[in-house]
Protein backbone atom coordinates (compact mmCIF):
# COMPACT_ATOMS: atom_id res chain seq x y z
CA UNK A 1 0.00 0.00 0.00
CA UNK A 2 1.44 3.51 -0.97
CA UNK A 3 2.43 5.72 1.86
CA UNK A 4 -0.64 7.91 1.09
CA UNK A 5 -2.96 5.07 1.67
CA UNK A 6 -2.08 4.08 4.43
CA UNK A 7 -2.02 7.82 5.93
CA UNK A 8 -5.22 7.92 5.25
CA UNK A 9 -6.00 4.31 6.64
CA UNK A 10 -4.62 4.97 9.80
CA UNK A 11 -5.82 8.28 9.85
CA UNK A 12 -9.72 6.95 9.50
CA UNK A 13 -8.81 4.48 12.61
CA UNK A 14 -7.66 6.62 15.18
CA UNK A 15 -10.22 9.11 14.10
CA UNK A 16 -13.04 6.77 14.67
CA UNK A 17 -11.37 5.36 17.61
CA UNK A 18 -10.16 8.09 19.47
CA UNK A 19 -12.49 11.23 18.18
CA UNK A 20 -10.99 13.57 15.13
CA UNK A 21 -10.47 16.44 17.87
CA UNK A 22 -8.01 14.42 20.05
CA UNK A 23 -5.94 13.08 16.98
CA UNK A 24 -2.98 15.17 15.65
CA UNK A 25 -0.87 14.55 13.03
CA UNK A 26 1.75 13.64 15.17
CA UNK A 27 0.07 10.73 16.18
CA UNK A 28 -0.80 9.51 13.20
CA UNK A 29 2.86 9.54 11.83
CA UNK A 30 3.89 7.79 15.47
CA UNK A 31 1.27 5.26 14.76
CA UNK A 32 2.86 4.53 11.33
CA UNK A 33 6.09 4.68 12.50
CA UNK A 34 6.89 7.41 9.84
CA UNK A 35 8.36 10.70 10.37
CA UNK A 36 6.14 14.01 10.75
CA UNK A 37 8.12 15.74 7.71
CA UNK A 38 7.45 12.20 5.58
CA UNK A 39 3.88 12.75 6.65
CA UNK A 40 3.64 16.48 5.96
CA UNK A 41 5.24 15.04 1.97
CA UNK A 42 1.73 13.74 1.48
CA UNK A 43 -0.40 16.08 3.46
CA UNK A 44 0.22 19.46 4.42
CA UNK A 45 -1.73 19.23 7.92
CA UNK A 46 -4.85 17.54 9.20
CA UNK A 47 -6.63 19.66 7.29
CA UNK A 48 -5.82 17.67 3.76
CA UNK A 49 -6.14 14.45 5.81
CA UNK A 50 -10.22 15.18 6.53
CA UNK A 51 -10.23 16.35 3.09
CA UNK A 52 -8.90 13.59 1.46
CA UNK A 53 -11.21 11.53 3.45
CA UNK A 54 -14.42 13.09 3.22
CA UNK A 55 -13.57 13.33 -0.71
CA UNK A 56 -13.89 9.42 -0.74
CA UNK A 57 -16.77 9.07 1.26
CA UNK A 58 -19.25 11.51 -0.96
CA UNK A 59 -17.85 9.72 -3.90
CA UNK A 60 -19.00 6.54 -2.48
CA UNK A 61 -22.18 7.46 -0.65
CA UNK A 62 -23.51 9.36 -3.60
CA UNK A 63 -22.69 6.51 -5.99
CA UNK A 64 -24.98 4.30 -3.46
CA UNK A 65 -27.72 6.74 -3.49
CA UNK A 66 -27.65 7.45 -6.73
CA UNK A 67 -27.12 4.05 -8.08
CA UNK A 68 -29.88 2.43 -9.70
CA UNK A 69 -32.81 1.24 -7.50
CA UNK A 70 -36.08 -0.18 -9.75
CA UNK A 71 -35.31 -3.50 -8.55
CA UNK A 72 -36.39 -2.11 -5.17
CA UNK A 73 -39.66 -3.94 -5.24
CA UNK A 74 -40.37 -5.36 -2.06
CA UNK A 75 -39.45 -4.04 2.11
CA UNK A 76 -36.94 -6.86 2.45
CA UNK A 77 -35.14 -5.30 -1.00
CA UNK A 78 -35.34 -1.65 1.01
CA UNK A 79 -33.84 -3.23 4.13
CA UNK A 80 -30.97 -4.32 2.04
CA UNK A 81 -30.26 -0.94 0.70
CA UNK A 82 -31.06 1.04 4.18
CA UNK A 83 -28.35 -2.10 5.42
CA UNK A 84 -25.56 -0.41 2.75
CA UNK A 85 -26.06 2.86 3.44
CA UNK A 86 -26.00 2.74 7.10
CA UNK A 87 -22.71 0.48 6.51
CA UNK A 88 -21.00 3.24 4.32
CA UNK A 89 -22.23 5.57 6.82
CA UNK A 90 -20.80 3.99 9.85
CA UNK A 91 -17.45 3.43 8.14
CA UNK A 92 -16.86 6.99 8.54
CA UNK A 93 -18.48 7.28 11.62
CA UNK A 94 -15.97 9.97 13.27
CA UNK A 95 -17.68 12.54 11.00
CA UNK A 96 -20.76 12.02 11.79
CA UNK A 97 -20.26 11.94 15.47
CA UNK A 98 -18.82 15.40 15.55
CA UNK A 99 -21.00 16.50 12.51
CA UNK A 100 -21.69 20.38 13.29
CA UNK A 101 -17.71 20.82 15.08
CA UNK A 102 -16.17 19.42 11.25
CA UNK A 103 -18.61 21.42 9.60
CA UNK A 104 -17.56 24.75 11.15
CA UNK A 105 -14.26 24.40 11.09
CA UNK A 106 -14.30 23.15 7.60
CA UNK A 107 -16.80 25.42 4.79
CA UNK A 108 -16.02 23.39 1.47
CA UNK A 109 -16.99 20.14 3.47
CA UNK A 110 -20.10 21.95 4.53
CA UNK A 111 -21.23 22.93 1.10
CA UNK A 112 -20.70 19.32 -0.73
CA UNK A 113 -22.19 18.06 2.47
CA UNK A 114 -25.35 19.90 2.41
CA UNK A 115 -25.70 18.26 -1.50
CA UNK A 116 -25.75 14.85 0.33
CA UNK A 117 -28.37 15.71 2.81
CA UNK A 118 -30.36 16.63 -0.46
CA UNK A 119 -29.46 13.26 -2.29
CA UNK A 120 -30.14 11.31 0.55
CA UNK A 121 -33.89 12.64 0.70
CA UNK A 122 -33.90 11.87 -3.46
CA UNK A 123 -33.01 8.34 -2.80
CA UNK A 124 -35.48 7.93 0.24
CA UNK A 125 -38.32 9.18 -2.45
CA UNK A 126 -37.05 6.50 -4.78
CA UNK A 127 -36.94 3.98 -2.91
CA UNK A 128 -40.09 4.81 -1.61
CA UNK A 129 -42.16 5.47 -5.22
CA UNK A 130 -41.96 1.49 -6.76
CA UNK A 131 -43.29 0.31 -3.57
CA UNK A 132 -46.42 3.06 -3.83
CA UNK A 133 -46.91 1.97 -7.50
CA UNK A 134 -47.06 -2.33 -6.20
CA UNK A 135 -49.31 -1.14 -3.47
CA UNK A 136 -46.72 -1.99 -0.37
CA UNK A 137 -46.95 1.75 0.72
CA UNK A 138 -49.21 3.88 1.20
CA UNK A 139 -48.43 8.07 1.10
CA UNK A 140 -49.77 10.39 -1.09
CA UNK A 141 -47.04 13.19 -2.07
CA UNK A 142 -46.87 15.10 1.28
CA UNK A 143 -46.43 12.37 3.36
CA UNK A 144 -43.75 10.85 0.53
CA UNK A 145 -41.65 14.09 1.23
CA UNK A 146 -42.33 14.13 5.14
CA UNK A 147 -41.61 10.61 5.71
CA UNK A 148 -38.16 11.39 2.91
CA UNK A 149 -36.78 14.05 5.17
CA UNK A 150 -37.26 12.11 8.65
CA UNK A 151 -35.30 8.89 6.83
CA UNK A 152 -32.55 11.28 6.02
CA UNK A 153 -32.58 12.41 9.43
CA UNK A 154 -32.06 9.42 10.76
CA UNK A 155 -29.13 8.15 8.34
CA UNK A 156 -27.65 11.55 9.51
CA UNK A 157 -28.34 11.39 13.55
CA UNK A 158 -28.06 8.22 13.78
CA UNK A 159 -25.02 7.58 14.85
CA UNK A 160 -24.57 10.48 17.49
CA UNK A 161 -27.93 9.25 19.14
CA UNK A 162 -26.43 5.59 19.26
CA UNK A 163 -23.19 7.12 20.81
CA UNK A 164 -25.32 8.56 23.69
CA UNK A 165 -27.41 5.70 24.03
CA UNK A 166 -24.93 2.38 24.16
CA UNK A 167 -21.06 3.29 22.61
CA UNK A 168 -20.26 -0.61 23.64
CA UNK A 169 -22.66 -2.41 21.03
CA UNK A 170 -21.13 -4.55 18.14
CA UNK A 171 -20.60 -2.63 14.58
CA UNK A 172 -23.49 -5.22 12.95
CA UNK A 173 -26.07 -4.73 15.72
CA UNK A 174 -25.34 -0.27 15.24
CA UNK A 175 -25.71 -0.81 11.46
CA UNK A 176 -28.90 -3.00 11.70
CA UNK A 177 -30.26 -0.80 14.50
CA UNK A 178 -30.06 2.16 12.32
CA UNK A 179 -32.22 0.13 9.51
CA UNK A 180 -34.86 -0.77 12.22
CA UNK A 181 -35.16 2.79 13.34
CA UNK A 182 -35.90 3.80 9.36
CA UNK A 183 -38.44 0.56 9.25
CA UNK A 184 -40.26 1.67 12.26
CA UNK A 185 -40.72 5.33 10.38
CA UNK A 186 -42.03 3.53 7.22
CA UNK A 187 -44.42 0.66 9.10
CA UNK A 188 -47.38 2.95 9.80
CA UNK A 189 -47.67 3.42 6.13
CA UNK A 190 -47.63 0.09 5.09
CA UNK A 191 -50.82 -1.52 3.80
CA UNK A 192 -52.42 -4.19 5.43
CA UNK A 193 -51.18 -7.23 2.52
CA UNK A 194 -47.55 -5.94 4.29
CA UNK A 195 -48.32 -4.82 7.49
CA UNK A 196 -46.48 -8.03 8.75
CA UNK A 197 -43.64 -7.69 7.21
CA UNK A 198 -42.44 -5.06 10.46
CA UNK A 199 -43.53 -7.81 12.47
CA UNK A 200 -40.69 -10.03 10.87
CA UNK A 201 -38.86 -7.02 11.23
CA UNK A 202 -39.10 -6.60 14.64
CA UNK A 203 -38.45 -10.31 15.28
CA UNK A 204 -35.30 -10.43 12.96
CA UNK A 205 -33.80 -7.52 15.14
CA UNK A 206 -34.81 -9.10 18.64
CA UNK A 207 -33.02 -11.86 17.19
CA UNK A 208 -30.14 -9.90 15.97
CA UNK A 209 -29.92 -8.46 19.36
CA UNK A 210 -29.78 -11.34 21.90
CA UNK A 211 -27.04 -12.89 19.56
CA UNK A 212 -24.56 -10.03 19.23
CA UNK A 213 -24.75 -8.98 22.99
Amino acid sequence: MKTRDRILQTSLELFNLEGEPNVTTVDIANELDISPGNLYYHFKGKEDIIGALYESFHNELSEILSAPISQILKPDDAWFYLYIVFEETYKQRYFYRNLNDILQRYPAIEKRFRRLLAQKVTAAQAVARPLIERGVLDLDEGQLGRLSEAVAMQVTFWLTYDLLRNNNAPEQLQIHQGVFQVMSLIAPHLTENYRSFYDDCCELFDSLTADLT
